[in-house]
């Protein structure tokens, strides 16, 4: 059994239908990446495992339990982290305020204490800033914060929509290298990514969407050996 399966989901926004019969799995353990040209539905596909948008077809279960009715809130108890696209920080709140805000659906005090010195052992940057509002960071600290605001969930599985987006070559080296700590430690991770270069080589398998459908699947090695894969989204054919 998956971690998490979507089974055939359909999403509009009024008249436009955003997804087309999607289906994807991630297994535990996994880093899956989804990989697709702006306007395909990768962000929306993610709100609908959220909860933010309800599917009008289709299936999502998590740990095997129907969660398509469920509540946004409902679906971070069961374990589900969202980092959003464009990071989507409390600007005038600080940087600790936002973690403590990431851990708002727990109830253990001494877990959450302990799981904030973990988050700031993975991004020590921001036990730099801890008192800093987050309004002030930089776009690379921001995105760190957005990361760590959603681990403050303890999620089983992490989505993140974009981490790379507008970063400096180096800062998006240090993302990508968290991201693999953060599997390394347990976490199951689903990736969406604009450079699907960078997203296939830390992923085992991805997906690429177009126009709401999902038109390849396969490991990320495939995927990266592709030509049609490598012409669209790669930057060339295969050598």
């Amino acid at each position: 059994m998956a971690l998490l399966e979507v089974d055939g989901i359909d999403a509009s926004y009024g008249r436009i239908r955003a997804l087309q019969g999607v289906s994807l799995r991630v297994e535990e353990g996994e880093i899956v990446t989804l990989i697709g040209g702006n306007g395909a539905g990768k962000t929306t596909t993610l709100r609908a495992i959220s909860g933010l948008v309800k599917p009008t077809k289709g299936a999502i279960r998590f740990a095997g339990d129907d969660v398509l009715r469920d509540t946004p809130d409902r679906i971070v108890r069961r374990g589900v982290g969202h980092s959003p696209e464009g990071r989507r920080v409390f600007a005038r709140m600080t940087v600790r305020e936002n973690l403590e805000l990431g851990a708002y659906t727990r109830t253990s005090k001494a877990e959450i204490a302990s799981d904030f010195e973990r988050v700031l052992e993975i991004f020590p940057r921001l036990k730099e800033r801890i008192a800093q509002k987050s309004g002030t960071l930089s776009g690379g600290e921001q995105q760190m914060l957005a990361m760590a605001r959603a681990l403050m969930s303890r999620p089983k599985l992490l989505m993140l929509d974009e981490p790379s987006l507008g970063l400096s070559p180096i800062l998006v080296q240090t993302i990508f290298g968290v991201i693999r700590e953060i599997n390394a430690r347990g976490t199951t991770v689903l990736l969406i990514e604009q450079n699907a270069r960078q997203a296939l080589g830390i992923a085992s398998r991805g997906y690429v969407l177009e126009v709401g459908k999902i038109v390849h699947e396969d490991t990320a090695a495939n995927l990266m050996a592709s030509e049609a894969v490598r012409a669209a989204y790669l930057g060339g054919g295969a050598a």
